[in-house]
């Protein structure tokens, strides 16, 4: 708990107590004064008068005046009536004195008139002592009332004073005690409060300060200066380039493989900083911008960087990592700097190209072959050449779909191989939308028509033209619908889309088939994958080589897919507007 929270709960209960103190004694000595005033302004002056026509009437004989105070008083007595009876009585008073005017002597009109002022008086006798019971009740009851509210008050305050200067002094002491410890340099001091109050936190920055102190007091100068020299050996001595920066991009250390890719020395570059040195140097601008753009899911970043090195073109992968620590004393993470690493993987790369072109030669020597065994395929099936027997014709079709589908995986061979290497060409140009669209459909039309597959094509009157190179794009489309219908079952429907939106042309091809498990998504368009538990025969590198085809030409191709519903892909391309 807060202990200005305490303070307040306190201090102000004590404050309301004493408020509901005085509210009582004001509202009980309100009540005896009106108690008071009701015997002083009724009951009294009704005595006051009686005494005062008592004395009239015996001075009635004597003194002329006489008469006329005793109406006076008689008249003020009539209107200062106030208990059960009185006013009866004081109408006797008057009738009996109206008599007694016309005859003062009449003795027994007096001892009537004394009689009936007597009766006035004892009436207002008995309500004075009534009243003054009903006081005494009250003033029994504000004491009680007052006594409660006082003990309240006086076991607030009284708990107050035992615990207040306690929960407050008692830290500040314990705190104090500590600090005088830590001034020893006994850095493992601790003071543990209540982790809810305000000390709690001061606790805690202490605690903190003491850890710091302690970690710093186990560090000596000499231990820090051969850790760092240690750890400067360990850079040296790494075979790939490594550069260190600071939060602030300032560069910290650079081992002797970096110093000489970069081709400069630690002087020249020993707590600089790198984005004024990319100034000047082209390596250290690409590392730096890459390093800028590095929580960009947008920046795409090159896969390796290709550096003049050991006397020849070497390629490096790059690596950068953020350095984040938790500081002595902390619980959030902290970014303190970054760290370059460059792995040569030019051997890898060599291998690489030795590979490309590998595939590139001998899908180059089997695509002419293939294409001959196709063409003499062609032959023996005329008529012309001779008539073959049932089993016979079996054979050639079956020869005839191996040869088509080693013509196809040899042809995307080369497709890829034109990838890697970067010798793919591309004619980018404005082309008529529809007719790639059409010549995709055509290519799959016996394919659609085996299966009994409808093919649904929509697309608006007036389109504009697409930006693209024609028959690469024609390919990509046809891949995908001759997928699609692989894919989907017999007598089904495949949708074919094409649509214009914010300067965009979009094709898609939805079918109905068993669409994709969501764990292979992101895998779909990987080279040389194929979706594990497939029937169809393939290569894995169509969609491979679709999206490398679309995106050379500066568009995106995607999938939605939901599992056992179907699959829907999306290519955009800019449009001609």
């Amino acid at each position: 708990m807060k202990i200005k929270f305490k303070l307040t709960l306190g201090v102000g209960l004590l404050f309301l107590m004493i408020v509901l103190l005085s509210f009582i004694g004001a509202w009980y000595i309100n009540a005896l004064k009106n108690d008071t005033e009701n015997i002083l302004a009724a009951n009294y002056n009704t005595l006051e008068y009686s005494r005062s026509m008592l004395i009239a009437l015996d001075e009635i004989e004597s003194d002329p005046t006489a008469i006329h105070r005793f109406e006076e008083s008689l008249e003020k007595q009539k209107h200062n009536i106030s208990e059960i009876g009185e006013k009866e009585t004081t109408q006797k008073v008057a009738d009996h004195f109206q008599k007694l005017k016309v005859d003062t002597k009449e003795i027994s009109l007096k001892q009537t008139i004394r009689s009936d002022i007597s009766e006035i008086m004892r009436l207002n006798m008995q309500a004075i002592q009534r009243k003054s019971l009903i006081a005494g009740k009250t003033a029994k009851t504000a004491t009680f009332w007052i006594a409660i509210a006082g003990t309240l008050c006086f076991l607030v305050a009284f708990t107050l004073l035992i615990n207040l200067p306690r929960n407050i002094a008692n830290p500040i002491q314990e705190l104090t005690e500590s600090i005088k410890q830590i001034a020893d340099q006994k850095y493992t001091q601790r003071v543990h409060f209540e982790d809810h109050s305000e000390y709690g936190e001061l606790a805690n920055a202490f605690n903190k300060m003491a850890q710091k102190l302690e970690e710093y007091n186990n560090s000596t100068l000499s231990q820090l200066l051969f850790e760092k020299k240690r750890i400067e050996t360990l850079i040296n001595n790494m075979t790939d380039p490594v550069i260190g920066l600071d939060q602030e991009k300032i560069i910290l250390f650079a081992n002797h493989e970096a110093l000489k890719i970069l081709g400069t020395t630690l002087e020249n570059i020993l707590g600089k900083s790198a984005l004024k040195l990319s100034l000047t140097n082209d390596l250290m601008r690409s590392l730096v911008n890459d390093l800028m753009h590095a929580g960009n899911p947008n920046k795409t970043q090159k896969p390796y960087e290709k550096i003049f090195a050991n006397g020849k073109e070497s390629y490096f992968e790059k690596e950068l990592l953020d350095i984040v620590i938790t500081p002595t004393g902390e619980q959030t993470e902290e970014l303190i700097g970054h760290v370059i690493i460059l792995k040569n993987i030019t051997s890898f790369k060599e291998l690489d190209v030795a590979k490309t072109n590998f595939i590139s030669t001998v899908s180059h020597e089997l695509k002419t072959p293939i294409a001959s065994i196709g063409m003499s395929l062609q032959l023996i099936s005329n008529k012309k050449t001779g008539t073959l027997n049932k089993e016979q014709e079996q054979l050639l079709e079956s020869i005839q779909d191996d040869t088509s589908r080693l013509l196809k995986i040899t042809g995307e061979l080369l497709n890829i191989t034109q990838l890697e290497s970067g010798n793919i060409q591309l004619s980018i140009r404005p082309s008529n939308t529809i007719e790639i669209l059409n010549y995709a459909i055509n290519a799959n039309k016996v394919q659609a028509e085996q299966k009994h597959i409808n093919v649904n094509v929509s697309y608006p009157d007036q389109i504009p033209e697409v930006i693209t190179d024609g028959e690469k794009t024609a390919w990509v489309i046809t891949n995908i619908l001759s997928n699609a219908i692989r894919y989907s079952h017999e007598y089904s429907t495949v949708f074919l889309r094409v649509e214009y939106k914010e300067g965009k042309i979009y094709y898609s091809v939805k079918d109905t088939g068993q669409g994709i498990a969501p764990q292979y998504k992101e895998k779909i368009f990987d080279r040389y994958f194929r979706i594990p538990g497939s029937q169809t025969e393939g290569t894995g590198l169509g969609l491979a080589i679709s999206k490398e085809f679309i995106e050379a030409q500066g568009g995106q191709i995607s999938i939605e897919s939901e599992f056992g519903v179907g699959s829907t892909f999306v290519i955009a391309l800019n449009a001609s507007v």
